[in-house]
């Protein structure tokens, strides 16, 4: 039995959850400014629903804790590329924190064994479905606004972007589950190579 059927992650784990936190931290602070003044679409909960699909529930939402981590230490990891405990404390704070879930969410409905793809969208869409009822109460909450502007602010303007996130998760993220599931189970040639 490997350490990771134990309650421990393996190196090769800890190697593939590192480069994922890593590459949330790249793609967090970005956004693409789309046309006509419309919101920009963050690349942040692109890479989270990338992390949760290929490295599941368990070790996606790791990567996520130790990006959050970093963020709230200072590290410029999170959307404007800012950092800091105030930003989570702050009124979109909750989306940073409602990442656990929508990760978490996507990486179950990802590691279902089944060989049918519609799940992993399913998870995407209610982890999304999540990660919006936490950031728009917290929202709420921390600057008193009610809840159809706050639903006009943080959720209706990112929905068609979300969507569009999703799809291209899902083409990128099919072909490579698999492989990526044998080589984390130590069976590299296989995964590459198959």
């Amino acid at each position: 039995m490997s350490n990771e059927n134990k309650g421990f992650f393996s190196v090769r784990s800890m190697v593939f959850m590192a480069i994922f936190a890593a590459l949330i931290c790249i793609a967090g602070p970005v956004a693409v400014p789309l046309p006509g003044g419309l919101v920009p679409i963050s690349l942040g909960t692109f890479a989270i629903y990338l992390t949760g699909a290929l490295l599941g529930g368990k070790r996606g939402t790791m990567s996520v804790v130790v990006y959050i981590m970093l963020g709230v230490v200072g590290l410029p990891v999170f959307t404007g590329f800012m950092g800091g405990f105030a930003k989570v404390l702050g009124p979109t704070g909750g989306y940073i924190i409602g990442y656990i879930p929508l990760v978490l969410i996507t990486g179950l409905f990802a590691d279902m064994p089944s060989k049918k793809h519609w799940t992993m969208p399913v998870g995407m869409v209610l982890g999304t479905a999540v990660l919006y009822a936490f950031g728009t109460a917290w929202f709420m909450i921390m600057s008193g606004s009610g809840l159809v502007p706050a639903l006009v602010n943080c959720v209706v303007p990112f929905l068609i972007g979300d969507a569009i996130k999703i799809v291209l998760t899902v083409v990128i993220a099919v072909p490579l589950k698999s492989r990526l599931n044998a080589v984390l189970q130590g069976n590299s040639r296989k995964g590459l190579y198959k």
